[in-house]
């Protein structure tokens, strides 16, 4: 019934379909296997993409030819370019998407993917040989063999629902938990811990005073996400989120019913986010303040249903109502459904290759929450080096690793397996050393041609970026050749507050001043209009961008080239950490835990201290 796959995929989260996608669309025989069907790429949490660093993320697996990007485009009813105040390294864009369309879109994009094959039922077990993983078994008993298997399990390995005093198994509200995946692997010799996460209460929309709220519209400039012509949505149709605020009788009804929450009883034995805690949470951890802020973002275009972020909670259900009515404008409100929280296993990412196959079991992934992150992007972007990297052991080809100077990707992947995590991981753009270098806007310049001679990339795509460079190369060097004189640009400067030009200067040199792009310039001499006219906006922006911050760009370049000599300097995988007297016993026991490649990642385990790795680069050059 069923032929030898290269690659199976367990799960059709947002980590199973990038997983599954890349690895068909690279050429592996690939089959998705999934509870339901009907919910592929579901937005279990909020219905929205981006945001502070996780929309570098998107951008990222977008240029490498990933499908989020391009899904959440097609599917937006808003998007807003965070932080445009601050330096490029801290832009990053945000979509709220229409929850039903977005998995309708990736759904789609899923069934004209050539190699691609899916399959109902859970996976309870796997097939396991010489330690090696031969493929999976399901709950009605079939046995599906493969060169490798993906796990993107996402909170649904033996997951427990919590409402108050009620708690259920489940993976997802309305939907049955997974067995039997958890049990074998620890008792083949993974290490498994558990998480909490939570969501809000869903409230209908047609009970809510907006008169009482503040409107929060989209952006005028609708730039997006994919690096593609994708067709998205006109500014104008943009929806508009609303922003509403506890206030000190909420907090004080929620207290009523912190006797019966889980959290606090002690029936939940997994720690919850700690940068997206519950309202109850919040109450505890920031008591001096009487309000906390409340987002009511819409969840499509042809729906009532609001997901009301920042009041997630597993409260008595009849305390999360009594709550909300006491919020300004949510004096007549309906819920939906209850907020719940939900503990699921994870399994302690130290114990992952920067592949992200496991070190214990030959040919078995890991990617999404069952790695110990929170958050859309976060799986993806694991998902799609999982399902590179199954497809390059298939083939025998060697595996993607993407460094810590070279993308987002590469600085999550690195943070879990040399720093682990007891928390669910949400990437910010302060985990980033290197993050002027990781901008939003250069994701495409950084990684499209990796994706090309991947594969994954199409030729399509690979022209637009030669084409972008091109055009940035060109612009630069205008603006290095122009010089404008005094006459022409004081009156475009006196009306910005600028200090006054008294002698010709180059373009180049005035782009770098404060409060003046590379547009305005060109916008205030009409000659020049004609001259840049030939380039796109995008383009523009990425000169602009280049010449602005090059000092910049230039210094942590430098130091990337200095970490890459740490780098470089590998630890051989049979190296006796014991033997190693001079160390300290915490060091000897993490480095024997974790196994680092190199010293560069032995450098950035949590704990160790530089004489740690002097002592050993010594021992190591014996």
């Amino acid at each position: 019934m069923f032929p030898l796959y290269d690659v199976i995929v367990v799960g059709a989260g947002h980590a199973g379909c990038e997983a599954a996608a890349a690895a068909a669309n690279m050429g592996s025989k690939t089959l998705l296997v999934t509870m339901n069907l009907q919910t592929i790429a579901q937005m279990s949490c909020n219905p929205a993409m981006g945001g502070i660093a996780k929309g570098q993320i998107v951008r990222e697996v977008d240029a490498l030819g990933g499908y989020s990007g391009i899904v959440t485009d097609m599917s937006m009813i808003q998007f807003r370019m965070l932080n445009r105040s601050k330096g490029p390294a801290m832009w990053s864009p945000r979509a709220q998407s229409d929850r039903m369309l977005f998995s309708q879109k990736w759904r789609e994009l899923l069934e004209q993917t050539p190699n691609l094959d899916f399959y109902q039922d859970m996976v309870s077990g796997l097939l396991v040989k010489d330690g090696r993983v031969q493929g999976v078994i399901t709950g009605m008993g079939n046995e599906i063999r493969s060169k490798t298997v993906v796990l993107t399990n996402g909170t649904f390995l033996n997951g427990i629902i919590h409402i108050g005093e009620k708690h259920f198994g489940g993976g997802r509200m309305a939907e049955k938990a997974a067995t039997g995946i958890t049990e074998q692997l620890v008792s083949l010799g993974l290490e498994s811990d558990r998480l909490k996460t939570g969501t809000p209460p869903r409230i209908d929309g047609r009970s809510l005073d907006y008169s009482k709220m503040e409107e929060q519209k989209g952006d005028d400039d609708l730039v997006g996400f994919s690096y593609m012509p994708v067709e998205r949505i006109r500014p104008e149709q943009q929806r508009s989120c609303w922003i509403a605020y506890t206030n000190q009788v909420v907090h004080d009804t929620l207290k009523t019913g912190f006797d019966k929450s889980p959290m606090y009883a002690g029936r939940i034995e997994g720690t919850g986010p700690r940068y997206c805690p519950s309202i109850e949470d919040k109450i505890n951890r920031f008591g001096d303040r009487d309000r906390h802020q409340l987002f009511v973002e819409p969840e499509g275009w042809n729906t009532v249903e609001i997901y009301l972020n920042g009041f997630s909670t597993s409260l008595p259900e009849e305390v999360q109502y009594k709550s909300l009515i006491q919020i300004p404008g949510f004096e007549n409100v309906r819920m939906f459904r209850p907020g719940y929280a939900i503990e699921y296993d994870y399994f302690p990412p130290h114990q992952l290759q920067y592949s992200l196959e496991t070190k214990l079991l030959g040919g078995l992934f890991f990617a999404g929450q069952i790695n110990g992150t929170t958050g859309y992007e976060e799986a993806a972007c694991q998902g799609l080096m999982a399902g590179i990297n199954a497809h390059n052991l298939a083939h025998d080809k060697e595996p993607l690793i993407l460094k810590r100077s070279e993308a987002y990707i590469g600085v999550l992947i690195d943070d879990l397996i040399t720093k682990g995590t007891e928390e669910p991981y949400r990437m910010f753009t302060s985990r980033a050393e290197y993050r002027t270098l990781l901008r939003q806007d250069n994701a495409d310049w950084r990684l499209t041609e990796v994706g090309y001679k991947l594969g994954l990339a199409s030729e399509e795509r690979y022209q637009k970026i030669v084409q972008k460079k091109a055009a940035v190369e060109e612009i630069t060097a205008q603006f290095r050749s122009i010089s404008v004189s005094p006459d022409l640009m004081n009156p475009y400067f006196e009306t910005i507050g600028s200090a006054p030009m008294t002698q010709k200067q180059k373009l180049s040199q005035l782009v770098l001043r404060p409060g003046v792009g590379a547009k305005e310039l060109i916008n205030a001499i009409p000659d020049l209009k004609e001259v840049f006219a030939v380039y796109s906006p995008i383009d523009l922006e990425q000169a602009e961008i280049q010449m602005k911050y090059d000092v910049y760009i230039e210094k942590e370049k430098e130091m990337v080239g200095r970490m890459a000599q740490m780098e470089e300097l590998e630890i051989p995988s049979n190296f006796d950490y014991m033997k190693v007297q001079a160390i300290s016993n915490e060091a000897r026991e993490k480095f024997k835990r974790i196994q680092p490649g190199t010293l560069g990642q032995a450098s950035r385990i949590s704990g160790i201290n530089p004489s740690d790795i002097q002592i050993l680069m010594v021992y190591m050059g014996r």
